[in-house]
């Protein structure tokens, strides 16, 4: 079996559909139109975001901030006011665990007690947290 050579303008002619050519063509002229129109919207919205960022910080840093007497305590005393109330809490966690092993172990009546000082506890907890956090949290 011989294999016919057939003229380099059929196989041409073979090889090419004309109607995915011509829709090739569309869809990449439509993807450039495309491309091309929405290259201003982006660039502008760009532009305003530059514009806006630059207006938002300003509108802070224009005002002069009057420092309160909570910022202007010293960070001496702030960890000096940071211990003593994780020194109460800490009290207050060995006072709720004594409690609650006098109430589960030997049986005394000191269910209020205990739910007083749990509740104290974890109010102190959380006054903790959020003084440790506010005064020391940016460095």
């Amino acid at each position: 079996m011989k294999r016919k050579n057939k003229p380099f303008a059929m196989q041409l002619s073979v090889r090419l559909n004309p109607s995915l050519s011509c829709q090739g063509i569309f869809i990449s002229l439509a993807y450039c139109l495309m491309l091309f129109c929405s290259l201003p919207v982006f660039a502008a919205e760009q532009q305003v975001s530059k514009n806006s960022d630059v207006q938002v910080m300003g509108s802070f840093t224009r005002d002069e901030i009057v420092e309160g007497e909570a910022i202007r305590i010293a960070d001496h005393e702030k960890r000096i006011i940071l211990f003593i109330m994780g020194l109460s809490l800490l009290i207050l966690v060995l006072s709720t665990a004594v409690l609650g092993v006098a109430m589960a172990i030997y049986g005394k009546q000191v269910f209020v007690a205990h739910m007083v000082v749990a509740g104290l506890t974890v109010t102190l907890a959380v006054a903790h947290a959020v003084v440790a956090i506010v005064w020391f949290f940016p460095f």
